[in-house]
């Protein structure tokens, strides 16, 4: 099979959209398909991949956070995507080169495939001089349109699928498959070496956030939490926890106030931007991993953390709660100081509790969000979708394929 995907998002950028692609693309080409990346231009990335293929771009950089905004048009890419064989077109954004994949699809009579990756109402705030109800009105209506005119419509979770069918998506074209754990990456992190390296005992117990730091990951309400676990003096265990964080964003130094202005600095590692070869041994080094953010599609850094065997405290939220099963791999919680910081007490006063959540994620992510699980199931909406290109059915081709 011959896949084009279309995407506003990729590499070198570390987050979700990107990952995903990366994800997927890797899965489907050990299963013996050819993947062609349609991305924006990266000033000072060279890929290695002969089958990327960059569309120019102005380079964009806001809340600090770098997003190379894509010109959807270029001959030379025009005149290669006339020659290229291409079965079905996968689109993961409904704009910019959104429109680059509606346009071939219909040009080369294909399947288009769409994934509604970002809950835009969360996301508002990161359009400047417009106001976020605008764009948010905007971007929905937009995005809902595009899946609509989709042959079918991939969401990463299955309660994506309940807000996108309320905003008007035509519910029999929603598949929900969530983007996979790469094992040959995220499998045997180190753990002695990176708590050696960051100073941290055996005895103690590690915090962990992995996220963009910005106003949608709710990770201010977090640092308080954490703020205040770490400051307090009383408890078996309270001197001996400590907290691991890493990402970049806006909200980083917002963060890095709250903790000197708590006087826990010294219990606080920040390691940046890291990428993806590394985390596995950041999330070896950790005990548990928390996350505030209310506005994820799936979270994919929470499958990752449950693949490293890491119980998870998290607001109960869109994504969130398809992935963590309360009582079972964490804990979840409502987005309240006291209610958040109870549940990461109680994992961290309780080993045996704690274990018994580690191996219950470990098992289950490895049964549900392996990226060869995810890909076998997008593999299906490909040979659907085609086959009913090609028996001109007009019922949505991937009613059959459903999945919860």
């Amino acid at each position: 099979m011959h896949i084009a995907i279309f995407t506003n998002n990729y590499l070198p950028n570390p987050y979700g959209v990107s990952g995903s692609v990366e994800s997927f693309r890797k899965e489907l080409e050990r299963a013996g398909h050819t993947v062609y990346v349609l991305a924006p231009s990266f000033n000072g990335y060279i890929d290695e991949n002969k089958y990327v293929f960059r569309y120019p771009s102005i380079d964009f950089k806001f809340k600090n956070v770098r997003f190379p905004i894509a010109i959807p048009y270029s001959h030379q890419i025009s005149r290669l995507l006339e020659k290229l064989e291409i079965d079905v077109i996968h689109s993961q954004h409904p704009n910019l080169l959104g429109w680059q994949a509606k346009r071939w699809a219909k040009k080369k009579n294909v399947p288009l495939i769409f994934t509604w990756h970002t809950l835009y109402d969360q996301y508002a705030h990161f359009v400047p001089l417009i106001p976020s109800a605008w764009a948010a009105w905007w971007a929905i209506g937009n995005a809902k349109k595009y899946a609509n005119n989709s042959d079918c419509v991939i969401v990463p979770t299955p309660s994506v699928r309940e807000i996108i069918s309320n905003w008007g998506v035509f519910s029999k074209k929603i598949v929900a498959i969530p983007t996979g754990v790469d094992e040959s990456i995220f499998c045997d992190g180190d753990r002695g070496s990176q708590r050696k390296k960051l100073g941290i005992a055996e005895d103690e117990i590690v915090l962990l956030l992995v996220s963009r730091l910005t106003a949608e990951k709710n990770v201010t309400f977090l640092a308080e939490v954490v703020a205040k676990i770490l400051s307090q003096s009383t408890g078996s265990d309270a001197g001996k926890v400590k907290f691991i964080f890493a990402g970049g964003g806006d909200k980083l130094e917002v963060m890095k106030q709250i903790f000197s202005q708590a006087g826990v600095v010294e219990k606080i590692s920040y390691l940046g931007i890291g990428d993806e070869e590394k985390r596995k041994d950041i999330y070896a080094a950790a005990d548990i991993f928390v996350y505030a953010s209310k506005s994820e599609t799936q979270g994919m850094v929470i499958s990752e953390a449950m693949y490293c065997g890491l119980p998870v405290v998290a607001v109960v939220a869109s994504g969130v709660k398809d992935l963590v099963i309360n009582q079972v791999t964490g804990l979840l919680v409502k987005e309240d100081e006291k209610a958040f910081t109870e549940g990461i007490k109680r994992l961290v006063d309780d080993e045996s509790l704690r274990k018994k959540f580690s191996e219950n994620a470990r098992k289950i992510s490895r049964q549900w969000y392996t990226s060869k699980v995810c890909t076998q199931k997008l593999l299906k909406v490909y040979q659907a979708a085609i086959s009913g290109r090609k028996e001109r059915k007009t019922k949505p081709c991937c009613s059959k394929i459903w999945t919860s």
